[in-house]
């Protein structure tokens, strides 16, 4: 079998994120969806959270299942045995970044290749961060993520 991995942190999912998932579940028999646990970092959801959204979100693929992590993703790919990463990139900046972290993955793990795969022109400004931003000074995110996302976001600022 034909394994992927999508790992992120995915606070909030966009449609940025559900591009590249449905995307990638046309180019491999399964795709697993990692949210990280990263205790480091200060996110707007928990990972229960982050991935029940995902999960909801990912139903109308079948061969997509979403899981959580808090180890290096190249161990969670080699115990399902997938052979590829997938990351989204939008721009120079992104592609810069994943480019180092998939060079030091490929380090730990050389039998796991990165495939970056660009957004579509309409996600290159979907960020998450921004859009935790925007929605905190009550702009508009309807456009950036799902209903239940908005929803879920709306909420936790109180809106």
């Amino acid at each position: 079998m034909n394994i992927a991995v999508f790992p992120g942190s995915f606070d909030p999912p966009t449609y940025g994120h559900l591009n590249v998932i449905e995307r990638a579940s046309k180019l491999f028999d399964k795709i697993d969806v990692v949210v990280s646990e990263n205790p480091v970092k200060n996110h707007l959801f928990t990972a229960d959270e982050r991935m029940m959204m995902l999960k909801t979100l990912v139903e109308p693929y079948n061969n997509v299942e979403v899981h959580k992590w808090d180890k290096l993703i190249v161990e969670y790919a080699q115990n399902v045995g997938a052979k590829v990463l997938i990351r989204g990139i939008r721009n120079a900046s992104d592609f810069s970044y994943e480019f180092d972290l998939s060079l030091m993955n490929h380090n730990l793990n050389s039998n796991i290749e990165t495939l970056f795969m660009p957004t579509e022109t309409r996600y290159v400004i979907v960020k998450s961060s921004s859009i935790k931003e925007l929605a905190q000074f009550g702009g508009d995110i309807s456009g950036m993520v799902p209903p239940i996302v908005c929803e879920a976001v709306l909420k936790r600022y109180g809106r």
